[in-house]
């Protein structure tokens, strides 16, 4: 079955590649998900402004990946989130949050889909997270959670 995927799919490809699968792969995971469309004539437009719109937010190439590595290496990405009992989380960090620390923290501007946690973060601590920025350059970088000052009742 010949598909187009809408979203990056872990090794398969990503949004706008054109790719073969088995049927039974395509008809009842990446089309019911929303992460392909069946490939068509008429599809291959939409194949074109997914592409055109991953290459305006996609770094262009490995020298520009490997120095938005280095100003990541050197964020001080830190959360301030609210805790609970035995200082566990109110819910977990997430890339979203992930994005918007290292903004805040002055780092380059960084996709949160490319952003991969750990694990589910939902204690505090210090976490480290990867951002895959190119095919061959994956940063690395420290993520500090602390806890929220509670109020005195």
């Amino acid at each position: 079955m010949k598909i187009i995927l809408t979203h990056e799919v872990p090794n398969l490809g990503s949004a706008g590649d054109v790719v073969e699968v088995k049927n039974g792969y395509g008809r009842n995971y990446l089309l019911p998900q929303g992460l392909a469309i069946a490939w068509t004539k008429g599809g291959q437009k939409e194949v074109d402004s997914i592409q055109r719109a991953r290459a305006a937010r996609q770094i262009h190439d490995l020298d520009q990946a490997r120095s938005v590595a280095e100003q990541l290496k050197k964020t001080d990405a830190h959360i301030v989130a609210r805790t609970g009992d035995g200082d566990r989380l109110f819910g977990s960090i997430t890339a979203v949050d992930v994005v918007k620390a290292v903004d805040e923290a002055g780092g380059p501007k960084i996709d949160r889909r490319r952003v991969e946690l750990p694990a589910a973060i939902k204690a505090i601590g210090t976490y480290d997270v990867s951002v895959k920025l190119h095919p061959e350059v994956t940063a690395k970088f420290k993520l500090q959670v602390t806890p929220a000052k509670r109020r005195k009742k």
